[in-house]
């Protein structure tokens, strides 16, 4: 996961991050085992519309520290126990925390220390705090998040099962860079309502606006290979059409096209070429180099900018994969990854 967040910083990561909540886990209806253990769809329905991306924490994530007055001197009771930035609270003193709000509400019942559970990589540490008192309210100094959210493109749609799939990489949080662990989430409707162009060395982005609040899929996954969840309202894919899903063998140096929204709420079809294709099992994910030839997306966006990951790459009428990344000194440049490396992580 490390590695991934590395490479980001020469191949910028195509979430764009443009606003944020602070809502409960508790309202998330997770999917998680929708799927068969032999799950491998035939047909799909491709994506390419921009939708609102909501993503709840596992856990409260902490963010930066302050020093607080104990009424004799400053100091910062975190900090001091040795939590560090980017580690994500659990629980206090035993009960699990998923919001600002639980987890402000757990300090505030404790006593004059307080254990705190931890994930600190892949590890679960512990660590005791005592807290500055105020009255009812009890502080240790940290800043602490729940929740993030942002714009991304839908890659496809299993009318069979229910299951969509997003972005084709995992949406890594802002401040630490680490891949955001999840308790749930939810897409909701969004508008693109203007392009910030792209150009060398500063990769543009599309901007959202007119975010609804009704969930349209409930989210279970963020991960490497994308993230993925259960439509809750498949209205929106009524009149779409499935096409074949292609096998790694289907895919070919050559001609192809991407689905993607720069304008509104409907995707539109673009040229691109396939510039060179990796072997399936390269695990780094960057399975196919594109280039952005159609000239109505290059004059409209420069080339691939934040808010399209996930775009659908279709070639010779079957789903080969997904738009994830741009090439910061050129924009016209990028990789995707296959839709078999999507649906294999879906499950």
């Amino acid at each position: 996961m490390k590695q991934f967040a590395k490479r980001s910083v020469l191949l910028f990561l195509l979430l764009s991050l443009v606003f944020t909540v602070s809502v409960s886990a508790a309202d998330v209806n997770l999917a998680e085992g929708i799927l068969p253990e032999d799950y491998s769809p035939k047909l799909l329905i491709p994506g390419g519309e921009c939708l609102g991306i909501r993503l709840f924490s596992e856990g409260v994530i902490v963010l930066s520290f302050r020093e607080l007055d104990d009424g004799t001197s400053k100091i910062c009771p975190a900090k001091s126990s040795g939590l560090r930035v980017g580690d994500v609270i659990l629980a206090v003193d035993g009960k699990r925390v998923n919001s600002v709000a639980e987890f402000t509400d757990a300090m505030n019942c404790g006593g004059e220390t307080v254990k705190l559970s931890v994930r600190r990589g892949d590890a679960e540490e512990t660590f005791t705090v005592s807290p500055v008192r105020d009255g009812d309210s009890a502080r240790i100094g940290a800043v602490v998040r729940d929740s993030t959210a942002g714009l991304g493109t839908v890659t496809f749609y299993d009318p069979e099962t229910g299951l969509i799939g997003c972005l084709g990489h995992p949406i890594c949080d802002r401040d630490t860079g680490d891949i955001f662990t999840i308790s749930g989430g939810s897409l909701i409707s969004a508008r693109v309502v203007g392009v910030e162009k792209g150009r060398v060395g500063d990769p543009g982005e599309l901007i959202g606006s007119d975010f609804g609040t009704d969930s349209l899929a409930s989210l279970y996954e963020n991960g490497e290979a994308g993230i993925f969840g259960v439509v809750t309202d498949s209205s929106r894919f009524d009149g779409e059409t499935a096409i074949a899903v292609a096998g790694e063998d289907d895919v070919v140096k050559g001609e192809a096209e991407i689905l993607c929204c720069i304008n509104g709420v409907s995707a539109e079809r673009y040229t691109v070429e396939i510039v060179n294709v990796r072997d399936l099992d390269d695990d780094d994910m960057r399975d196919l180099e594109i280039r952005i030839t159609d000239p109505r997306l290059l004059s409209s966006t420069g080339g691939i900018v934040q808010g399209m990951s996930g775009s659908p790459i279709i070639q010779n009428g079957k789903l080969i994969g997904a738009v994830t990344h741009v090439l910061v000194n050129d924009p016209t440049r990028g990789y995707g990854i296959f839709i078999e490396n999507m649906l294999d992580a879906a499950g």
